[in-house]
């Protein structure tokens, strides 16, 4: 007789399986209870956090709030009060729906929850750990419900250990709590995280809610979006194309009031942005969709983030189209204004600068008929009798004078370095004549034609140069004699306060007013017209969450110096030598910091079997 080999899984292990799919980290418990508060009808919710959520995580709402036999079976599997048959999962105006949210968050972690019906003297306090309920008893509290969570994953290490670090954390939590409050700007929401007030959001209109998320001086940058159809019908906020941003921070679709992502409809929003924004940027969008419940499938995702649309199709036309006739009808596309008085993008350090008018000296004894005498010229010169030969009169320029002209000076061989046996050089740069053209250095060796990228090798001698000196030492700031004001996001300015050593530590020196960055001091290497484009990189790397925190300061350094370099470029051959001799001084002379290739050698094979 065979012995039977399936059996079923106890519901403890169950429940912590379940909790594998819809509890990954802190901020997927914050989306399950802020979700479970706007489905109770609350007009305030409060989050709470310390420690990123791993040592508490505190909802309070002013909902409905539950009866004491609702408190103790909403802690039970599969327990809902929004579906009572299949058919509902077709018509869904809720958020959550399967009923797993609260027992899996009780299997991993300490639960505390005080819940009240309005109308009635006495609340329920049931205390919950490891599925098992250990205080139900009734409590005089206020109408709602507050849920404390404790401790998370305490009884599921491993995956406490593959827990980020708490700015990481945070950062997940913070963008649940922002995807929640646009969703629904009619409700009041506050974020406090160890006893500091991060958002304190008024119930408003849609657009005061966006330039709350978005920062207090985003406002004048949005454009409305609005469109009616029998298919779907959209409103919301579009960012004009100057605003657009390195990183995809500021990008949400909801549809129902519930938020999604949808890489088939960013795509019609970015191909609305064509030929406005760079590539390397992204424009910034918040747009909300009105759909039939029963075209779309929202189950087919444990984080319900990721929805199936029946009519996907029409709806990518009609966002194309909305989007193009909204940046068109508020004169996003550029025109030419005659009446619109003409502005110059001044440097900021004549920005405050009284205007001197010019003046003009006229030399009263010029005769333009008479023979031109050049004081430096010399007759041995051809360079300067093809110049005074240039037809007023004077004889025509010999064939040899013009050959001067237009005379290549040799440059001095440059020293071969002590690390070139590496990469097998054989003096490669040391036995020709430099040809500067365009970002590029040429020079000819011996097995064909050397080419250097200038930026690149500009980018790997500082970055070599400055991560040494960075390590253990701040890097030479210089100083600004005016101010440079800089409008970000709330969440830039969290950012940057919380590497406001580190950023230091690299020759940046700012106050911080509002959501206002007042930057007056710069590292010294960074020129002036790369100081805003710098910030807005550095800003980047902060925000991208793949970079270990172990690594930032590496990044940063790698990002201040490749903008540094940017503009990098030489004039003459007595400049390519320098830069070439300070290249192959580098130990890692033959790749930029990210990797790409500096130099590289057109061999006389690849040449000759072009001709």
């Amino acid at each position: 007789m065979f012995m039977s080999i399936i059996h079923l899984l106890p519901e403890h292990v169950a429940n912590q399986i379940a909790a594998g799919e819809v509890i990954q980290r802190p901020a997927s418990v914050v989306k399950e209870l802020m979700e479970n508060s706007i489905d109770a009808g609350a007009t305030f919710v409060q989050l709470n956090l310390k420690d990123a959520g791993k040592t508490l995580i505190q909802v309070v709402d002013d909902g409905d709030g539950m009866t004491p036999e609702d408190a103790v079976k909403c802690f039970q599997r599969h327990a809902t009060s929004k579906l009572k048959s299949a058919d509902d999962l077709f018509q869904l105006q809720t958020k959550g729906f399967r009923g797993e949210a609260l027992a899996s968050i009780a299997s991993i972690a300490h639960v505390s929850m005080r819940t009240k019906k309005d109308g009635v003297d006495t609340g329920t306090l049931i205390e919950v750990e490891g599925n098992a309920i250990k205080t139900n008893e009734q409590i005089v509290c206020s109408k709602g419900t507050s849920f404390e969570v404790k401790n998370l994953f305490y009884n599921v290490p491993a995956r406490r250990n593959f827990l980020k670090s708490e700015g990481i954390e945070f950062g997940h939590i913070r963008d649940e709590f922002e995807r929640v409050a646009l969703a629904h700007p009619d409700i009041k929401f506050s974020l406090h995280h160890n006893g500091q007030e991060i958002y304190q959001l008024q119930a408003g209109v849609l657009r005061m809610r966006v330039a709350s998320i978005f920062g207090r001086n985003s406002n004048e940058r949005l454009v409305p979006l609005e469109e009616q159809t029998n298919i779907v019908s959209i409103k919301g906020f579009l960012g004009k194309p100057d605003a657009a941003k390195k990183t995809r921070g500021e990008q949400f679709f909801f549809v129902n009031h519930r938020f999604f992502k949808d890489s088939y409809f960013h795509h019609a929003i970015s191909k609305a942005f064509e030929g406005m924004i760079s590539e390397k940027h992204f424009p910034s969008y918040c747009i909300y969709l009105e759909v039939d419940p029963a075209k779309i499938d929202v189950n087919i995702h444990p984080t319900k983030t990721e929805i199936k649309f029946e009519e996907d199709r029409f709806i990518y036309s009609i966002l194309l189209s909305s989007v193009r006739q909204a940046l068109g009808k508020y004169n996003i596309f550029p025109t030419l204004d005659f009446e619109t008085e003409t502005s110059f993008d001044v440097p900021s350090s004549f920005r405050k600068t009284e205007p001197v008018e010019p003046q003009i000296n006229v030399d009263p004894s010029f005769n333009p008929f008479q023979t031109q005498k050049f004081s430096n010229g010399s007759s041995g010169n051809g360079f300067t009798k093809a110049l005074k030969n240039e037809g007023f009169g004077q004889a025509m320029p010999s064939p040899s004078e013009w050959e001067q002209f237009y005379h290549i000076e040799e440059s001095s061989p440059v020293q071969q370095t002590s690390n070139s046996e590496s990469l097998d050089f054989e003096n490669e740069a040391s036995h020709g004549n430099y040809l500067i053209h365009d970002r590029y250095v040429f020079s000819p060796t011996k097995s064909g034609l050397l080419v250097i990228d200038v930026k690149r090798a500009k980018w790997r001698i500082l970055y070599d140069e400055l991560i040494g000196k960075f390590i253990h030492q701040a890097l030479d700031s210089q100083q600004l004699l005016f101010p440079i004001e800089k409008h970000v996001s709330n969440v830039e300015i969290d950012l940057w306060s919380n590497h406001e050593k580190l950023l230091q530590q690299l020759g940046f020196h700012c106050t911080i007013n509002g959501t206002m960055l007042s930057i007056h001091g710069v590292p010294s290497v960074l020129p002036e017209n790369s100081i805003d484009s710098c910030i807005d990189s550095l800003l980047a790397d902060l925000q991208n969450r793949d970079i270990d925190q172990g690594d930032v300061a590496h990044y940063l350094v790698r990002r201040l110096t490749q903008n540094a370099a940017k503009d990098a470029q030489v004039r003459g051959t007595a400049e390519a030598q320098a830069l070439v001799e300070s290249l192959f001084q580098c130990e890692e002379h033959a790749l930029a910091p990210n990797g790409k290739k500096v130099m590289h050698t057109v061999s006389l094979v690849d040449i000759s079997s072009n001709f």
